[in-house]
């Protein structure tokens, strides 16, 4: 697509490689156009097929297992849930010297929410919204969570968190991301159990359409595990009113308060320490969300 390579053994894509898997694996969508999508996603390139459609190939091996969970977990939780989800339709294979399986979704209007959100307030309280419908749909049959997976005790998380701190050196204020992580670490564990957690609930993951928020993208994340692990929007979406408005509809005590913070701070410090120099818009965004914690974190 023409992106900065931001991993090591990525697949370059093509919008004549996906005529061509189409031609081959789905000759009804093949005469359609064909256009690269610029977007903030990490591992998928995304290309919008017609009017009505897209294309996701995964470019790098860790992404491949993304349209086969979506496309078990979400036909069964978009009823329940008050924004749209991505709708899976077709699950290609591995063709034309390109090496994943790959899918194709329905198109979902919007732009991300990085910009145009009319009202954060009331952006907190859809967003709230989705994120109790998600927790409260059954988990039987969700697959295990991988060790240090989305939603894991930050415990398993601790040796990745110092590690990428290391590497960023005087990128950051090292000293105040290990006292803010410190505090996340000692809060106490959940009360209630696992539940439902998208895990990446970042502004490009979240459309907005007319102003407000109209759906949430990109659940290769999805996991059941601590319900803290979504409270990331508090710091890298809302701030000021709409942070608490946010936290208090999802009626949020100081220990998981602190432990959605310790989630915002490993992501970030993790994502900086590896798209430092190959993905200037996920530097941004993770950098602003470091900020608001370490922020919120610091003595007095």
């Amino acid at each position: 697509m023409g992106s900065l390579r931001m991993h090591a053994g990525q697949t370059e894509t093509d919008t004549a490689l996906v005529r061509r898997l189409l031609a081959a694996q789905f000759p009804r969508w093949a005469g359609l156009p064909v256009e690269p999508v610029d977007s903030y996603g990490t591992d998928h390139d995304i290309y919008r097929l017609g009017d009505r459609l897209s294309v996701r190939l995964p470019c790098i091996g860790w992404a491949t297992g993304q349209a086969a969970k979506e496309a078990r977990w979400l036909p069964r939780l978009a009823p329940r849930l008050p924004l749209a989800v991505p709708v899976p339709l077709a699950l290609g294979r591995p063709a034309e010297g390109y090496p994943y399986d790959w899918s194709v979704y329905e198109w979902l209007p919007g732009h991300n929410a990085n910009s145009g959100l009319h009202d954060l307030e009331r952006a907190a309280v859809d967003l709230a919204a989705f994120i109790t419908a998600l927790r409260g749909a059954d988990t039987e049959g969700a697959h295990p969570r991988a060790a240090g997976g989305r939603g894991a005790p930050l415990q398993e998380l601790d040796e990745q968190v110092r590690r990428a701190i290391g590497r960023l050196g005087d990128r950051v204020d090292g000293a105040a991301a290990l006292r803010s992580w410190n505090t996340s670490l000692a809060a106490p564990a959940p009360s209630a159990g696992e539940v439902w957690v998208h895990g990446d609930l970042l502004a490009g993951n979240l459309l907005v359409t007319g102003g407000r928020l109209s759906a949430v993208i990109d659940f290769g994340g999805l996991n059941v595990g601590d319900p803290a692990c979504d409270l990331q929007p508090a710091w890298n979406v809302f701030a000021g009113r709409s942070r608490e408005r946010f936290l208090a509809e999802l009626r949020v005590d100081d220990a998981s308060r602190l432990r959605g913070r310790g989630w915002v701070l490993c992501q970030t410090v993790t994502a900086l320490a590896y798209y430092w120099d190959t993905n200037p818009s996920m530097v941004r965004q993770a950098s602003h969300a470091l900020a608001e914690v370490l922020a919120e974190s610091a003595p007095g």
